[in-house]
């Protein structure tokens, strides 16, 4: 469940964060607004967050079932349902970190490669391919790691949507080390899960780190 988790959220969070940077490159009147809309998301709590979520999934009065036409889908008590629903929480807090850091770099990019780039005739998916995801690399792998460990050790925002339920389709190794130590008891058990969590972080850092 930790590593679905982490794999889905820095998925999304990669490829809709350089959807967003680019965006706000291109955008010419409102930026600021709509900079400071991005950043509201990533500025607030985890827990308010979740809660906020919880509303919006709420299976008769919530906005998400509304806007899909009136169904009734318990996103958070549907256990193929509840990871997914935790993921895209865990997407729309985080995925501004990685459009700001993208977006800082898009405007660091001298204007004349473009010019050159159209001058040699590359199209609009050539210069993306060959041009701007090559001079973004650095920053989105700084981005990678640091919303990899956040993801390895997320807590916050499963705990307070799901517990870690419905049957355990969204316990990571946080939430199980959690129940562990504070409700079964089991001192020696969830004190060995964290020890685990921060080989795993120290681990991914170390990998990321060699590749940086």
């Amino acid at each position: 469940t930790t590593a679905v988790f982490t794999v889905a959220s820095v998925a999304l969070e990669l490829v809709l964060g350089v959807l967003v940077a680019l965006a706000l490159a291109r955008q010419r009147r409102g930026r600021r607004h709509a900079l400071s809309l991005l950043l509201l998301a990533w500025a607030m709590p985890a827990v308010v967050t979740a809660k906020i979520f919880e509303w919006l999934y709420h299976p008769i009065g919530g906005l998400v079932n509304f806007v899909l036409g009136g169904a009734a889908l318990n996103w958070l008590g549907e256990p193929r349902l509840a990871l997914p629903a935790v993921i895209l929480t865990d997407v729309w807090r985080t995925m501004p970190f990685v459009a700001v850091l993208a977006y800082a770099r898009l405007l660091g990019i001298p204007a004349e490669i473009y010019e050159a780039a159209q001058v040699d005739g590359a199209g609009r998916l050539a210069t993306f391919m060959r041009v701007t995801l090559p001079l973004l690399r650095p920053v989105l792998l700084i981005a990678v790691l640091f919303r990899t460990l956040d993801a390895l050790r997320a807590f916050d925002i499963m705990y307070v949507l799901t517990g870690g339920g419905p049957a355990g389709a969204t316990e990571t190794l946080t939430v199980h080390a959690y129940r562990a130590l504070f409700q079964v008891l089991e001192f020696g058990f969830g004190s060995a899960i964290g020890v685990i969590v921060f080989a795993l972080v120290m681990a991914v850092a170390w990998i990321y780190l060699r590749l940086l």
